[in-house]
């Protein structure tokens, strides 16, 4: 047999919280050619994946039988393939890796199994449930609730289950609930058993119902809680609701929509989930170098020309550096131009390359960056190199000109329409809506509203609110007839949640 040069990685991860991935797991997926992942798998974790990988989503149309994926699984590896298949919670837990393991190696294929977290322990953890504890239980068991009928008959001994102390566990037994709280009853399970059933458990969409063995179908039917779901019986189920850390968050049952470009949604992401938010990322748009090059190129060329370099975004100081180097070798070819930097991400951006950066306004709207510039001496004929997306406001430039300043006002990138629904967030947007939906840019606000039309997004879903990150993004807005509900102050990504979060808790 030839020796097959590519390998399968069965890769848990975990219950639906991204960071609730293994290292292992997160240090495969950068390294991955493929991804093959499940529907209940978080979509932020795709964004670990390099740009170039190929994504196939197992539950997508057409669905691929088990006997379609273990061969699809065969064939990138045999073509050289580094393969992450990516499976909810535990790969062998309760799912199918065991089988996807089996073809593998029948097929000579090499394979890992990296283990995930497991909702056995995280979903109930997250509902503030210790499924063990040293006075109420030292045993515990786990069933399944929902078996392959073709298998000749049941595999669970529910009698034995009702008779076995310590807390007894059951993964996707919701639809059944009613029914194997009526068997475990009719096997001598105390009715009065404290329960507790976790939806959607480690998730911004995580919802928790306690009762008895006696009412916690009702309760959950009540409740209309949707799988899947985690039950949980025995004395542990009786914590007081002060454990339920997770749900106390501040921003807990909130579903926010993240609009950023797909490389920079990270740090808005992982702020929101921090406080307990649904994220979903749905980039509008993607960095493109300017049309046409030349005027940055002849900008490059004479930078020894100008007094000060203005930079009004982090985004323009990546794509202004990317053409710097390739035209010098050196830092030092900066020469002794100072430079300004329009809020604390971009000058953030440009001390990474260990520059210093000579003045950052404490406000980010145009009027105060022309002050703050006229305060460091008169701006008469002095020459501004002023780097900023291709369509831009043109306020600033007029205020430096009015200053007496020579101003050239140059693009150093473009920002394009991403209309990809590379995660299926975009899908679940236009189908469920969301609370939140949130502007770090005036351009994103635009793609966004070319793509969704924003105000009839709005009018489908009315609960939907906007949050802007400052004055220049609530302008567009206004403009496209949807004035923000609240804006950042001060205008940064943290200022960004921290209004969300003020209006939540108003």
């Amino acid at each position: 047999m030839t020796p097959v040069s590519g390998k399968v990685y069965l890769v848990g991860a975990g219950p639906g919280d991204p960071g609730l991935l293994t290292l292992r797991g997160a240090e495969l997926l950068r390294a991955a050619d493929v991804v093959v992942y499940d529907a209940l798998v978080p979509a932020a974790l795709l964004r670990l994946a390099p740009p170039g990988a190929e994504f196939i989503a197992r539950g997508a149309e057409p669905r691929l039988s088990q006997d379609e994926l273990n061969a699809l699984l065969a064939a990138r590896a045999r073509a050289g393939k580094r393969v992450v298949r990516l499976k909810g919670g535990d790969p062998v837990l309760f799912g199918r890796g065991g089988e996807e393991a089996e073809s593998l190696a029948a097929a000579g294929v090499p394979f890992e199994i990296v283990p995930g977290v497991s909702s056995i322990t995280a979903a109930p953890a997250y509902a503030g449930i210790p499924i063990t504890h040293r006075h109420l239980a030292s045993t515990l068991t786990v069933v399944t609730g929902h078996e392959d009928p073709g298998k000749g008959g049941p595999g669970v001994d529910w009698a034995l289950l009702a008779r076995t102390p310590g807390t007894k566990l059951i993964l996707m037994g919701l639809e059944r609930l009613e029914a194997i709280c009526e068997t475990l009853r009719a096997h001598g399970l105390d009715p009065g058993t404290p329960a507790a059933v976790i939806s959607r458990g480690t998730t911004g969409r995580q919802r928790s119902v306690f009762g008895t063995l006696a009412d916690i179908a009702a309760r959950t039917r009540t409740a209309g809680l949707e799988p899947p779901a985690v039950i949980v019986l025995g004395a542990v189920a009786a914590r007081p609701p002060m454990l339920n850390w997770f749900e106390a968050r501040p921003l807990f049952g909130q579903r926010v929509v993240v609009t950023r470009a797909r490389h920079q949604a990270g740090p808005l992401s992982a702020r929101l989930q921090e406080r307990g938010a649904e994220v979903l990322e749905v980039p509008c748009l993607r960095i493109a170098p300017p049309e046409p090059p030349e005027p940055l190129a002849e900008a490059l060329a004479g930078l020894g020309s100008y007094d000060w370099v203005i930079f009004t975004s982090a985004n323009g100081v990546t794509a202004f550096f990317e053409q710097f180097f390739r035209a010098y070798e050196d830092l030092r070819c900066l020469g002794l131009v100072r430079l300004a930097a329009v809020g604390p991400a971009t000058a953030a951006k440009l001390r990474e390359l260990h520059l210093k950066v000579d003045l950052v306004p404490p406000e980010y709207v145009a009027r105060d960056i022309a002050r703050e510039l006229a305060r460091e001496g008169s701006l008469e004929n002095l020459r501004l190199l002023l780097l900023r997306a291709e369509v831009a406001q043109p306020e600033l430039p007029r205020l430096l000109e009015d200053a007496g300043a020579i101003v050239d006002d140059i693009a150093c990138y473009r920002t394009v329409a991403e209309t990809e629904d590379w995660n299926g967030d975009a899908a679940r947007l236009i189908a469920e809506g969301a609370e939140w939906l949130t502007f770090a840019s005036g351009s994103a606000a635009q793609h966004f509203h070319e793509r969704f039309d924003l105000p009839g997004l709005r009018t489908r879903f009315p609960r939907m609110r906007v949050a802007s990150i400052g004055p220049e993004t609530s302008k567009v807005l206004a403009g496209l007839g949807c004035p923000p509900d609240v804006e950042a102050a001060p205008h940064t990504i943290e200022g960004l949640v921290e209004a969300i979060e003020r209006a939540v808790a108003a």
